[in-house]
C-alpha cells in the first residue's frame, strides 16, 4: 500500500484571528506538525490543500448563513491564504489551491500550485505527470500518479472541506482514514452527525 497525508485547509482565515476562525485551528496546526514528526515513516507522501478565492461568487457574502455562504476568506495571496505559522510545511511535497471562481469544498476540486509559489522544504515538489495552465494537475491525478491507494485526512474543518475531501476521496476508489484528533468542525452538533456519515459511508476514523 502506498499511503499519503492529506492536510485540509490548515491557513490563517480558519485558525484564530482570521476571518472564519474555527476555534481550536491554530491547535490543529501545532498537532499535525507533531503528527508528521512522530509518523514521518507512515506516509509515502504528504500533500495539503488551500483554499485560494479570487471571485467566488455567492459563496462570499456580506450576511453569510454560515452554511452556504461565508464571510471573505483565504482571498488569494493574502496572509489568510497562507498555511499557520504553526504547521510544518517542510515535509509537504505538493499543494492543491481550489475555489478560485467558485465554491470548492474538497480538495479534490483544486489543482497543483506551482513548486515555487509554496512555503515547503527544499525538495523539489511534485513531479510526474507534466502540467501545464490548459491542462491543470488535480489531487487525483497527482496521487494516481503516485500510485497511491491509501489516504488519511486531517485538518479544516471537519464538517466541510475535511467532510468533502473524505468522501470525494472515497468515491475516487482510496481507502480512506479521517484522523478524527487533527481535525475541528464550525458547529459541534454538526460535525458528530459528520463523523457518524463518514463512519458510515465506509471511512475509517481514527485518532
Amino acid at each position: 500500500m502506498t499511503r499519503a497525508l492529506i492536510i485540509v485547509d490548515v491557513q490563517n482565515d480558519f485558525c484564530e484571528g482570521g476571518t472564519l476562525a474555527v476555534q481550536g485551528g491554530a491547535q490543529v496546526a501545532a498537532d499535525i506538525s507533531d503528527h508528521i514528526d512522530e509518523q514521518a515513516g507512515s506516509y509515502d507522501y504528504i500533500v495539503a490543500t488551500q483554499d485560494w478565492h479570487i471571485d467566488p461568487g455567492a459563496h462570499f457574502s456580506e450576511a453569510p448563513d454560515f452554511v452556504d455562504s461565508w464571510p471573505v476568506h483565504c482571498v488569494a495571496d493574502t496572509k489568510g491564504s497562507d498555511f499557520h505559522r504553526d504547521l510544518d510545511t517542510e515535509s509537504i511535497d505538493a499543494v492543491f489551491r481550489k475555489g478560485q471562481f467558485e465554491a470548492a469544498y474538497s480538495g479534490f476540486e483544486g489543482v497543483k500550485a506551482p513548486d515555487d509559489e509554496v512555503p515547503t522544504g527544499e525538495q523539489k515538489l511534485g513531479g510526474g505527470a507534466a502540467e501545464s495552465d490548459d491542462d491543470p494537475m488535480t489531487l487525483d491525478d497527482w496521487l494516481r500518479d503516485h500510485e497511491v491507494d491509501e489516504v488519511a485526512v486531517a485538518g479544516l474543518a471537519t464538517d466541510y472541506c475535511v467532510r468533502a475531501t473524505a468522501l470525494d476521496a472515497l468515491q475516487a476508489g482510496y481507502a480512506v482514514t479521517l484522523l478524527t484528533g487533527l481535525t475541528k468542525g464550525v458547529h459541534a452538533e454538526r460535525t458528530d452527525d459528520v463523523l457518524d456519515e463518514l463512519e458510515s459511508a465506509g471511512v475509517e476514523l481514527a485518532r
